[in-house]
C-alpha cells in the first residue's frame, strides 16, 4: 500500500489530493469505520435554511455523501444543490461526494403513477456516466431506487459499462440493497438466486465496491447473511470494498435504534456504513448521522470529521 492517509483521519487538504484509487485505498485503510450519508436532491433545498444537506451531514460526522435523484440532464433542477454546481458543493465540503445512478431503462416501471422525480436524468447511460466524471463526482453507485424495477442483471451490465468508460478514474460501487419486490435484494436468504454468483459477476464486471443491505433495517436479513458475503468479497478479490446500507426508512428512527443497528453493521465487517435519505427534507436527521458515526468509529474520529473541514 502507498502512504495515502486513511479516510477517517484525512483532513480536507488530504482528501482533495486523492485520486480515485487512492480514495479507495484510504477507505480500505480505515478498517470498517467509514460513514456515508445520502442526500435526496429532489426533496427540496434542505433541512436547515441556507445550508445544504450534504454540508449538514459532513458537519455531523459523515465521511462521504451520496447524491440521490441527481438530474444530470438539467443540473439546475436539483433543488438540494441550492443553485450550486457539484464542484461548488465539493469546494464547500472538501469531502468525497458521489452520484447514485439508477439502472432500469429510462421511464420504466412507473406503475401508472406520476413519477416523483425525473428518472431519465439519473439513469446509468454512457452519457450520464461520463457526465459524472466531467462534473467532478468522486464515485458512482449503481443500483435502483424503490419501485424502479431494477434487476441485478441491469446492475451487472451497468457496472461493466461504467468500468469500460471510466477505468480507474472513478470508484464504481454496485449492488442491490433496495427495490426488493420483483427480485430479492443481494444477501436476502430467501432469494432464488445464488448471491455469490452475482457477486462474482459484479467483480468480473469491475466493481470496486459491492453494496449490500443492512441487518436490522432490511426485513429477514441477519448479520451472518451479510458477514458471509463481505468475507467472500474480501477473499475473492482482495482490495475490493464492501458497503452495508441502512435504509427501509429505519434511517429516520430514533437514535437508540440507529445505535443498535450500527452495532450490527459493524459486525458485518463492511468497509463503508451508509445511511439512507428517508426523513423530511431530503436526508436523515443529523443526530442520526452523529449517532451512527459515534457507534462505528467513536467520538474521537467523529469530532475530527466534524471539525477538520478547513484543515
Amino acid at each position: 500500500m502507498s502512504n495515502v492517509v486513511r479516510l477517517i483521519s484525512a483532513a480536507g487538504s488530504d482528501i482533495e489530493k486523492m485520486s480515485a484509487m487512492e480514495l479507495k485505498e484510504s477507505i480500505l485503510k480505515s478498517e470498517n469505520r467509514v460513514i456515508m450519508g445520502q442526500h435526496l436532491l429532489f426533496a427540496g433545498p434542505g433541512v436547515v435554511r441556507n445550508v445544504s444537506n450534504s454540508e449538514l451531514m459532513f458537519a455531523f460526522g459523515a465521511d462521504m455523501v451520496l447524491l440521490n435523484t441527481f438530474d444530470l440532464d438539467h443540473e439546475e433542477q436539483n433543488p438540494g444543490l441550492q443553485g450550486m454546481t457539484l464542484k461548488e458543493l465539493k469546494a464547500k465540503c472538501r469531502r468525497p461526494i458521489g452520484i447514485y445512478l439508477g439502472c432500469p431503462k429510462a421511464g420504466s416501471e412507473d406503475g401508472g403513477k406520476k413519477a416523483l422525480y425525473r428518472r431519465e436524468g439519473m439513469v446509468a447511460t454512457p452519457e450520464h456516466i461520463l457526465k459524472c466524471r466531467e462534473i467532478g463526482a468522486d464515485f458512482i453507485v449503481l443500483g435502483g431506487n424503490p419501485g424502479s424495477g431494477t434487476s441485478l442483471s441491469d446492475i451487472i451490465a451497468a457496472t461493466k459499462q461504467a468500468k469500460e468508460l471510466l477505468g480507474d478514474d472513478m470508484i464504481v460501487m454496485a449492488g442491490k440493497w433496495e427495490d426488493g419486490i420483483t427480485e430479492k435484494v443481494l444477501g436476502d436468504p430467501s432469494a432464488e438466486y445464488d448471491a455469490k454468483e452475482i457477486i462474482d459477476q459484479l467483480l468480473d464486471a469491475g466493481a470496486d465496491c459491492i453494496d449490500l443491505p443492512c441487518p436490522g433495517s432490511r426485513g429477514g436479513i441477519m448479520v451472518e447473511d451479510i458477514r458471509n458475503l463481505v468475507n467472500y468479497v474480501h477473499k475473492k478479490k482482495p482490495g475490493t470494498l464492501t458497503m452495508c446500507f441502512l435504509d427501509s426508512s429505519v434511517e429516520c428512527s430514533d437514535t437508540d435504534v440507529i445505535r443498535q443497528v450500527g452495532i450490527l453493521m459493524k459486525q458485518t465487517g463492511a468497509d463503508i456504513h451508509a445511511i439512507g435519505d428517508g426523513g423530511f427534507g431530503g436526508c436523515t436527521w443529523p443526530k442520526n448521522i452523529y449517532t451512527l458515526s459515534e457507534t462505528i468509529k467513536g467520538e474521537h474520529y467523529t469530532w475530527f470529521r466534524m471539525a477538520s473541514v478547513n484543515r
